[in-house]
């Protein structure tokens, strides 16, 4: 019993030790309070500021940037905690609407399910050594400071064509539909000027961004090696001078949160009306020079006319539509002034030349103002120019560097475009000039084509059709590559359009071209199912086309920063 009631020792020893314990950790705790986050320290530097001239610059180079220097942001992954402040701080400070944003928060997950690893990545514009923003732009809306470094976009200078949204491997542009331009970080250009740190930077109360000086020539010669982010696009394309910096080893199966996810793009209607009708029209005339040669003077001035005027009227009303996707056409003038290096440029410059010889061309042929040489060689001018102009169309994709928008899937899509449309429009061509001419010139000038073109019309629409299928081989790939996204959009979110378009494909440029090669050789004027058919014939492959031209732009892989979580 007296055992039972002798007090014990040890627990007095314990109850001392946690008394010391709870003495260290108060004392680090106050000790704690001592180090101010950079928030803190900018409130604190604020309320007892006795001038207006104190500025924040704890995290700015104590330099300006020497010759081969510039400055960049440099963002400590250890230290962020995904809080977005940074992302307030720039909205507050410039401004923006409330969906629009200059600075995003991502995230990348690896690891396995027992060691999970999470990473939060703050981004905003790279500021590329070769930005191609800038390239892209026809209006010279963009400027790189020779001293700092920074890739301004100029707001009053910009029409809002938004193709420095495609050429951006960094989805960092970002369009203003009301304002009708492109915006985007300038590094708080104004508050370097004075010396201040830049709205994120002063934000992050973990000081997890920062501005440093990086010198380009290691910009240049990291890229070749350094993958720059998980799941990022390659630095090699733009030489983007942020520096992410951590001290952890990812695991190799490191993404970002969204990688998997499988989204449509923004279609782009009014490019989607301007590509096919601009295709339409070169085809169109193209074919129909090639019949210079075929028929004969008196079918050509039957034929002539209507061909030329049909031709032209489709490719105005694509240059017209071209103008609604503007954001502010009324500075369309200025298109041309980036003709030295952007190929959206050279592209308005080739088809205003095409626009003009056709309309020279077409007014010859109705008013009989040039001698027919002349106007033979006028035609080949407008092939010529038109073929340029296509070969823009093509680079302007290709510059954005896209798998799906590559040289060889671009190339094959529009040239193949141009001759199906261009074949259909001269059948339709005939079916009119048919119509309005005497009963023989009409049968015989649409006897004397109509076979030849619906056999080229069901080869070509055939090899594109195949050319298009061939993409869902991707489909078995076990790694998600880029063009494994685009056909898993074109077979799941688009699947709809998938099935109009080779519906409509098969349809005009197959089934009705044989009805028309089977038909028994009877006069024109008597055969009104083949007068039908010709027309839905043009109707189908114009609506097949409008379809893969929608899926051109809606099934693109966009290249992009890490994002967050999507459903």
């Amino acid at each position: 019993m007296e055992t039972l009631h002798k007090p014990k020792q040890q627990p007095v020893e314990e109850s001392a030790s946690q008394r010391e314990f709870a003495d260290r950790f108060l004392a680090e705790l106050l000790h704690e309070q001592h180090e101010l986050t950079a928030v803190e320290e900018f409130s604190q530097a604020h309320s007892t500021c006795q001038t207006e001239s104190q500025h924040y610059s704890k995290l700015l180079p104590a330099t300006p940037p020497q010759p081969g220097q510039q400055y960049a942001f440099e963002v400590d992954l250890d230290s962020c905690s995904g809080c977005k402040s940074c992302v307030v701080a720039c909205h507050s400070l410039n401004g923006l609407d409330e969906e629009e944003t200059w600075r995003d928060v991502g995230l990348l997950v690896g690891g396995t399910r027992s060691n999970p690893v999470m990473q939060h990545v703050t981004t905003a514009c790279h500021h590329c050594l070769e930005p191609a923003c800038m390239i892209a732009c026809p209006v010279n809306a963009y400027e790189k400071d020779e001293t700092t470094g920074i890739v301004r976009h100029l707001d009053d200078q910009c029409f809002g064509c938004q193709y420095c949204t495609l050429a951006c491997p960094y989805d960092v542009p970002k369009y203003h539909p009301s304002k009708g331009i492109v915006r985007k970080c300038d590094m708080c250009t104004d508050r370097l000027s004075v010396g201040e740190a830049p709205a994120c930077v002063q934000a992050c109360p973990h000081e997890a961004i920062a501005i440093k000086l990086v010198e380009v020539n290691e910009v240049r010669e990291n890229a070749e090696a350094d993958p720059f982010l998980p799941g990022a696009p390659e630095p090699h394309l733009t030489y983007p001078t942020t520096n992410f910096k951590t001290k952890r080893i990812y695991p190799r199966n490191m993404l970002p949160a969204d990688y998997y996810s499988v989204n449509p793009q923004h279609p782009h209607w009014p490019l989607i009306i301007m590509l096919v009708l601009t295709q339409l029209s070169v085809g169109t005339f193209t074919i129909g020079m090639l019949l210079e040669s075929y028929l004969s003077e008196e079918l050509l001035d039957a034929f002539r006319p209507v061909h030329s005027a049909l031709a032209l009227g489709l490719g105005l009303l694509a240059l017209g539509a071209s103008t609604l996707h503007l954001g502010r056409p009324q500075f369309a003038f200025r298109a041309i002034l980036g003709l030295t290096h952007s190929w959206l440029s050279r592209e308005i410059v080739a088809f205003g030349l095409f626009a003009g010889a056709a309309t020279i061309y077409a007014s010859s042929v109705w008013f009989n103002l040039l001698p027919v040489a002349w106007m033979v060689t006028l035609g080949w001018v407008i092939v010529a120019t038109g073929a340029l102009g296509l070969l823009c169309s093509i680079m302007i994709y290709v510059f954005t560097k896209r798998e799906f928008w590559s040289f060889r899937q671009t190339t094959t899509k529009f040239t193949f475009t141009a001759l199906i449309l261009g074949i259909a429009t001269t059948l339709l061509v005939l079916l009119i000039s048919a119509g309005t001419e005497r009963d023989q010139i009409g049968n015989q000038l649409f006897e004397s084509i109509v076979r030849p073109l619906s056999l080229a019309l069901i080869v070509v629409t055939s090899v594109k059709l195949a050319y298009e299928l061939s993409l869902l081989v991707h489909l078995l790939n076990h790694r998600t590559s880029p063009l494994k996204r685009s056909a898993l959009l074109l077979v799941g979110p688009l699947s709809n359009s998938s099935f109009f378009r080779v519906a409509a494909g098969v349809l005009g440029g197959i089934v009705m071209p044989l009805f028309l090669l089977a038909r028994e050789n009877e006069a024109f004027s008597n055969d009104v199912p083949a007068m039908i058919m010709v027309f839905f014939v043009f109707l189908a492959c114009l609506g097949g086309e409008l379809a893969e031209r929608y899926q051109f732009f809606a099934a693109v892989s966009a290249p992009r920063m890490p994002g967050g979580p999507r459903r």
